[in-house]
């Protein structure tokens, strides 16, 4: 379960890196902010387009052989992006790294539910998922620390380290885990043209995860506009929002299984709330402060939501609605970073928080006028 949880980590921290380094990336490669953005969007498209195809693709083969060779991929990939000499190779290893980044989330919840006695499978859920918020608490400010005090190349290679002790850490611990609830990639597809939750659980994920990544991708330039924010305070703003994630975490997790559709509705409100902050009380410090906390608490709860509503709307075919999710997730993030950026070039900075108030708005809409049953979640 520890290795399963920091593979997660490792992985999202490494997909999400760049977004505290932006500004950093763009001085040293020679680049606008908006076009370092693209290196969350390379790795976002490849996870998202990839993955329905790789899992159904591997669907035999065994799922501790399949996470090492992720991770594997991961390792090789941070290295070579601490040591490329410039820009266009280092979009390329990310695209790469996107694809084995994809089919870790289509496989990581449903192997950790398969090594604990089924009675315990739900709660091994969620303490793999507990890995996003250590990435957002730990893992990217962490970063962003390093990168201050030795470098964005240094940074990314202590990240390569990690991933090679993970890589460790799964190939010595997990057990063997033949494929199981794999489908083919017809029917991967098949899947939300049969099944309507699912289908509308998967445009939720789209307008929410646009929204979201979109505007949370530009946090540091947006924050250096508007309060001239130094690199300390910036790594505090991370901190916080991370920690307000691990707070939804566990709120989520006693609240799904009450209202699976309440809670998404009310977090997603909750992250409007907080949007609305950052512009209006954002250009004081304490502003920023409650905006990210609160921001970090909401995601917690929709992320947490989002993903008992794929369960819940297809239990049966669990791996094959995850790597659907996955792709609209991912290609969610890259389209996100995309949009901010050409928003945050060409309109400004600001921009892109509004971008993400009418983003997440249209999620909740969507899921407050559907499914008004209460359905189990994990």
């Amino acid at each position: 379960m520890a290795a399963i949880t920091a593979s997660l980590f490792i992985f999202l921290t490494t997909e999400l890196m760049p977004i505290g380094l932006l500004t950093p990336l763009s001085a040293s490669l020679g680049v606008s902010v908006g076009s370092v953005g693209l290196m969350v969007t390379a790795q976002g498209l490849a996870a998202g387009l990839g993955v329905p195809f790789i899992v159904a693709w591997t669907r035999r083969v065994n799922r501790r052989r399949l996470l090492t060779t992720l991770l594997a991929v991961l390792a090789v990939g941070n290295l070579i992006t601490s040591i490329a000499p410039n820009y266009p190779l280092i979009l390329g290893t990310r695209l790469i790294m996107g694809f084995a980044s994809g089919v870790f989330w289509a496989i990581g919840v449903s192997m950790a539910m398969r090594i604990v006695p089924a009675k315990h499978a739900n709660r091994a859920a969620a303490v793999v998922m507990s890995g996003i918020s250590i990435a957002t608490v730990v893992g990217i400010p962490l970063g962003t620390l390093l990168e201050s005090a030795g470098g964005w190349r240094t940074t990314f290679l202590i990240w390569a380290g990690l991933s090679a002790l993970v890589f460790l850490a799964v190939a010595v611990t997990l057990p063997s885990l033949p494929s199981a609830n794999a489908v083919s990639v017809r029917e991967v597809f098949e899947l939300p043209v049969r099944n309507v939750p699912l289908r509308l659980v998967l445009v939720m994920v789209v307008f929410f995860v646009l929204g979201h990544f979109g505007a949370y991708t530009f946090v540091r330039p947006y924050l250096e506009d508007s309060t001239s924010a130094t690199v300390g305070f910036i790594t505090v703003v991370l901190i916080v929002f991370g920690t307000g994630g691990a707070i939804g975490n566990f709120i989520g997790g006693q609240t799904v299984n009450k209202s699976l559709r309440g809670s998404f509705v009310v977090g997603g409100l909750i992250m409007i709330a907080a949007l609305v902050m950052l512009l209006t009380i954002g250009t004081y410090d304490f502003g920023v402060i409650a905006a990210m906390i609160l921001w970090g608490l909401a995601f917690g709860v929709v992320q947490l939501s989002q993903i008992n509503m794929t369960l819940s709307a297809a239990p049966e075919t669990f791996e094959a609605a995850m790597s659907l999710n996955t792709m609209a997730y991912n290609t969610c993030i890259a389209l996100g970073a995309l949009i901010g950026g050409l928003f945050a070039d060409h309109v400004g900075v600001t921009s892109v928080v509004w971008f993400g108030i009418v983003l997440v708005a249209l999620a909740v809409i969507l899921r407050a006028s559907t499914g008004r049953r209460t359905t189990p979640a994990i």
